[in-house]
Order: structure tokens, then sequence, then C-alpha cells
């Protein structure tokens, strides 16, 4: 996890200010892998308490325009944040308890962006999401409660 002089790096290399509210984004952001905004929201306040849900979303929008962060929301979900960018990563998610886990691109150079037919695009990102369940949930759907004979 980043360091607060390398957050502070990060917002100029951004060509955005550093001020209290966007280093509080930005760690609750690196410290909370894919959280919502209410996630991120809670864990500001923690550090600013006096913090407004306009500016968290204000500082979210600016974090996603400038590449900052990255802007997640997988079928079925709310958006998400996260401070994996500039690759192209992709989510598996599980199916019962919500969990979100990064997978990186198949094997080679990004073969996830070579499409069958690209229809005149010119693609620079591929979303893929996988579903399943999680360890936790997996283990839990295996034990199945066994109902006792009543003879």
């Amino acid at each position: 996890m980043p360091s607060a002089t390398e957050y502070e790096d990060l917002l100029r290399n951004a060509e955005l200010r550093v001020t209290r509210p966007r280093l509080a984004v930005l760690n609750a952001v690196y410290e909370n892998p894919h959280a919502d905004t209410n996630s991120i929201i809670d864990a500001v306040r923690g550090e600013l308490p006096e913090v407004s849900h306009q500016t968290v979303y204000d500082v979210l929008r600016a974090f996603t325009d400038t590449g900052l962060v990255r802007h997640i929301q997988p079928p079925g979900s709310v958006a998400r944040y996260e401070s994996r960018v500039g690759d192209n990563h992709h989510h598996i998610v599980c199916r019962s308890c919500g969990a979100i886990a990064d997978v990186d691109c198949a094997v080679g150079h990004a073969p996830c962006l070579a499409a069958s037919d690209d229809h005149g695009f010119v693609i620079d990102e591929a979303e893929v999401v996988y579903r399943g369940l999680c360890p936790a949930c997996a283990a839990e759907s295996t034990q199945t409660p066994r109902k006792e004979s009543l003879v």
C-alpha cells in the first residue's frame, strides 16, 4: 500500500490538488479493494467525520476520470472502485456472498482484446466477469444439515 507521500505524488501526477478528502478517499480505495461507495464513505468518515457524501462522490468521479481508480459494476452489483488500474484484468464474483476478486487476463499479451468481430471499433479494454462460489460459500454449501429420522 502506498505511503502518504506516494498518495500525494499520485494526486499531483494526475494534476489534482492534494486535499485531505482526496487523500482519505484514495487511502480508502487502496485499503478496501472493490469497495462500494457507502463503504468508502464510511472509511473516509472514520478519518474525516465532517466529509459529505457529495464530496466523496465528486472525488471518486475525479479519480475515475483521471485514471487513479477504476469504476467497476459487475452485473447485479452496485458500483465499486478499485486501485488496480492500467491493466486489462477481470473479476470473479461469488454468487452467494458477492465477494469479488481480481483475475488476470488470459496468458499472453491481452488476448481478450482480440474480438472475433470488432465492428470497426478501436478496442482498448475488455471486461469479463466470472461467476461462481468463493471458497467459504462453496464449503458451506457442501455442509448440508441432516434431518434426523423420527422413526
